[in-house]
């Protein structure tokens, strides 16, 4: 079996594609350099030249609450072209499975906890990060479409929020904990006084390790073949002043923290009910703890590298 996986020097891509080649699997990965996602004639060549078996989508523009909030349309125009490029793609080539990979942000704001699969579309979405939920939600549709039209055994999962090595720690467009990584690694090396996150710290999210949802990936894969979409998580949530705490003793920070409340907060709560998935076989193996300490060490080993 050749399987392409898009987006493989990211960090979803990336944990996917070494998984993949652990275990002697035929994987072909594309990037930009590789391959614009955006140049729809591009991708159905370059498909229609390889003929894979299986396609995985782990591309896609993303960032945190700023990102999202102030670049609205590049997260919803560019999102839906590289999703609708690769699957109309992989139709025209025959690819006969197709794994797209979407975010818990596709849920209502106000969503009822845990978040089931069947919550989709039952309420208004967060208002920050809306453009690339409705882009999830479209991908969900076309996944069930080509499903129903043509007969593709293809699937969508969920992930809850990913991180890991080789994420985008910047500070002004990265998710939460690299950012907050970022900054407590940092204020720690220099003896800062003061650190100063967003919003109250209340909110409640869920963390996986992109180990994790490589896994999770490869087992739906080869085990699932459903148009229901398949939540992937922990199922733990932790407050983001708790995950500040769990942060600033992995990096040693002994500092003051301010929380900036003219900021949002996002979505109050999200976490994920992975019932499906656990009961197929699949269960998260790292710890939120251990996962902060690898992913401390590999920063303050490639800060240099990576994008500050």
């Amino acid at each position: 079996m050749t399987i392409v996986v898009a987006g493989h020097t990211g960090l979803v891509g990336s944990a996917i594609y070494e998984l993949l080649n652990s275990r002697g699997e035929s994987v072909m990965g594309i990037n930009r350099k590789v391959l614009d996602l955006l140049d729809r004639k591009r991708v159905f060549e370059f498909l229609h030249d390889l003929k894979p078996d299986a396609v995985i989508d782990s591309a896609a523009i993303v960032g945190g609450i700023g990102a999202n909030n102030s670049f609205p349309v590049d997260f919803l125009s560019e999102n839906l072209q590289i999703q609708t490029n690769l699957m109309d793609g992989s139709h025209a080539a025959g690819v006969e499975r197709f794994v797209f990979l979407g975010s818990s942000c596709i849920y209502p704001r106000e969503c009822p906890q845990p978040m089931k699969e069947e919550h989709l579309m039952t309420g208004p979405l967060e208002r920050t990060n809306s453009a690339y939920a409705v882009a999830k939600i479209a991908g969900i549709e076309l996944i069930k479409s080509y499903r129903r039209q043509f007969n593709r055994r293809w699937i969508s999962l969920m992930p809850t929020n990913i991180y890991g090595l080789r994420d985008n720690f910047h500070l002004e467009k990265a998710h939460v904990l690299p950012a907050m990584i970022n900054k407590f690694v940092t204020a720690a090396d220099e003896n800062t006084e003061e650190v100063r996150l967003w919003g109250t710290g209340s909110a409640r999210r869920e963390f996986l390790h992109a180990k994790d949802l490589a896994s999770a990936t490869i087992f739906a894969l080869e085990k699932y073949d459903d148009e229901l979409h398949l939540n992937v998580g922990t199922g733990v949530e932790v407050s983001i002043k708790e995950l500040a705490g769990l942060v600033c003793e992995a990096t040693g920070y002994k500092g003051k923290i301010f929380w900036d409340t003219s900021k949002p907060d996002g979505t109050p709560r999200k976490r994920l009910d992975v019932t499906r998935i656990n009961k197929l076989g699949w269960r998260a193996e790292v710890t939120l703890r251990d996962g902060i300490e690898d992913v401390i060490k590999w920063f303050r080993a490639n800060r240099e590298m990576v994008r500050q």
